[in-house]
């Protein structure tokens, strides 16, 4: 028999340009990643209910909340581009490009929360090598002034929505003072935050949106967004955790003082001296201040 030579060449050049093609295929196949958090107060685990020495001077103040949204995360490749997490749609905890994180379990003084948490954010992106983490503190613009009544889980919390400011709450984090934790331990905390003289509690949410009504979307994008990018270059989903930590979150507030004329703690008011430091371990720019974000690390 005799041998087409032009035949046989061609499946030589081809064999090579297959087995690329295939590589690179593989290559492109998303893979599930997760990347977890961990809810600490300096070196010990958030607990609800436990009491904390906390800010400066240290000042004796019990758990209540700690939640926060969290959006747009991305794993940084090594080339230094941000590609984006797609978010497993779970109808809980992630919805489009948001995920809610949640160390309560409404033990203790957490009566606002729920008995459910979320620690990690779940999502799908092309195999590759990836060295650092990206992602914004806050709720997206587009889904930051949705009816929460209306709105999909996890943002149809109502503990986690501000009526007033027509707005969510991007993290509740929530202390009670120690002379009468007490006493309130087992009562239901009153949801307006300006009524609520107990303790310290930190709401961080744009402000500065301007619309005809307190039930209406602002006609433009609010003048203080109060979201922060957080970025670290050296990440391992595989290796590493995301800590949220409110002992630094509080390193250079004082919590036995609160500005007069203002609510307790910080309701991100930009004439609210209480944010200052708070804002600033955020990452977030406050009255002039540079931000220094340290709320967040890798372990």
């Amino acid at each position: 028999m005799k041998l087409n030579v032009k035949f046989i060449w061609a499946i030589l050049i081809t064999i090579p340009f297959l087995n690329t093609q295939s590589k690179e295929a593989i290559a492109s196949q998303p893979e599930e990643v997760t990347i977890k958090f961990a809810g600490k107060v300096g070196n010990n685990a958030f607990s609800c209910g436990t009491s904390y020495q906390l800010g400066k001077p240290a000042k004796t103040v019990t758990a209540l909340d700690f939640r926060f949204y969290v959006s747009d995360i991305a794993l940084i490749d090594a080339n230094g581009k941000a590609v984006p997490l797609n978010l497993k749609q779970d109808g809980k905890w992630q919805y489009q490009n948001v995920a809610l994180i949640d160390f309560e379990n409404k033990t203790g003084g957490c009566v606002n929360g729920t008995i459910e948490t979320s620690d990690r954010v779940i999502g799908t992106i092309p195999k590759g090598n990836y060295k650092g983490l990206k992602f914004t503190l806050g709720v997206p613009s587009n889904l930051n002034h949705e009816d929460s009544t209306l709105a999909p889980s996890p943002l149809n919390l109502t503990s986690l929505w501000w009526n007033w400011r027509f707005g969510y709450k991007f993290a509740r984090i929530d202390f009670e003072n120690q002379r009468t934790a007490q006493a309130t331990m087992h009562k239901q905390h009153q949801h307006n935050d300006k009524e609520n003289g107990n303790g310290f509690l930190i709401h961080l949410g744009s402000t500065g949106c301007q619309a005809e009504t307190s039930t209406q979307k602002p006609a433009t994008e609010c003048s203080n967004p109060n979201t922060s990018t957080i970025t670290f270059t050296n990440f391992n989903p595989a290796k590493n955790i995301v800590v949220a930590d409110i002992a630094r979150l509080l390193a250079s507030t004082n919590l036995n003082q609160n500005q007069p004329n203002t609510s307790p703690g910080c309701m991100s008011e930009p004439n609210d001296n209480d944010c200052a430091g708070i804002m600033a371990s955020f990452g977030i720019p406050f009255n002039g201040i540079s931000p220094k974000p340290t709320f967040f690390r890798v372990e």
